[in-house]
């Protein structure tokens, strides 16, 4: 009877470690946890709503039903049903955000602010194309004027050319020449001395 205890009791032992172990592998998922029932081996919900994320199959349930959930993942093929739960987790999180519009308001804004780009991008191809036609416009002028300068024109090679002839005007006028001074001196009475007397 002793050695029938002890053989009893040593499973009983080593069995309390796999025990615990094979308890904390089987935790049940998100959905059956909030669900309050036990996940089976085949779980549709354990590969998608993990125990950590309890939130996360919340929104789901709240806004389309677990029933729903579990008909829609089961009808689509296996490789696929991670794409459809991250949009069913999208679609939720938006409707619990927004009740009335949900993910339809989100897209009608970023349709909204893709339009908006899309117009300032058409303004700045236009005034790019502006720009370029303007500075055609411009070296065509440049050469058109290059050419008709003959390459090197005097004009354009002297620098005495440059100065204005106003600036040589004050120097002839103010040039005493033998006429003008004859003319001063047959000046009616103006005799030499008064001549010389206003110098």
């Amino acid at each position: 009877m002793r050695d029938a205890v002890v053989v009893m009791a040593v499973p009983g032992g080593g069995g309390g470690g796999g025990g615990s172990a094979s308890s904390a592998a089987a935790a049940p998922c998100a959905a059956c946890k909030l669900l309050r029932r036990r996940c089976a081996a085949g779980c549709v919900f354990a590969p998608y709503f993990p125990p950590g994320e309890p939130h996360k199959f919340a929104n789901v349930h709240k806004v389309f039903g677990a029933s729903n959930v579990s008909k829609l993942l089961q009808e689509i093929p296996a490789q696929h049903r991670g794409d459809a739960v991250s949009s069913l987790v999208y679609e939720a999180n938006a409707r619990v955000r927004d009740p009335v519009y949900g993910c339809v308001g989100a897209i009608s804004s970023l349709q909204e602010q893709v339009e908006a780009l899309q117009a300032q991008l058409a303004l700045a191809q236009a005034e790019m194309v502006r720009l370029r036609m303007t500075n055609d416009y411009i070296v065509h002028r440049l050469k058109a004027a290059s050419r008709a300068g003959g390459g090197g024109s005097s004009y354009a090679g002297s620098p005495s050319s440059m100065s204005s002839p106003k600036t040589a005007e004050p120097e002839a006028h103010c040039k005493a020449t033998p006429e003008l001074l004859d003319m001063v001196v047959d000046q009616p009475g103006m005799d030499d001395a008064h001549f010389w007397s206003s110098y």
